[in-house]
């Protein structure tokens, strides 16, 4: 019995439109809206999601090649704790 064989670039494609959809339907808008909304501190959560989407594009930028996914989040993090920290000081 033969078996069809999945690509590994397939499935990779899959997983980037779904995190593709997550980031257009409005989550990260949502996020940004809350915390610009006066609230003194990011929940986890919510900063959590916001290096997600930060990475994510890094990624994108870079062509999803793999190998660097950990210097993606931490650039993320970085970007997204620098841009809370400005937003504390105006």
């Amino acid at each position: 019995m033969a078996t069809k064989s999945a690509s590994p670039r397939a499935k990779t494609r899959r997983k980037a439109t779904t995190v593709a959809a997550e980031l257009t339907n409005g989550a990260v808008i949502d996020v940004l809206e809350s915390t610009a909304a006066g609230s003194p501190a990011l929940d986890p959560d919510a900063r959590r999601r916001l290096v997600a989407a930060e990475a994510y594009f890094l990624a994108e930028r870079r062509g999803f090649a793999p190998g660097n996914e950990l210097g993606d989040w931490v650039a993320a993090e970085h970007a997204v704790d620098s841009r809370s920290q400005h937003s504390k000081v105006a």
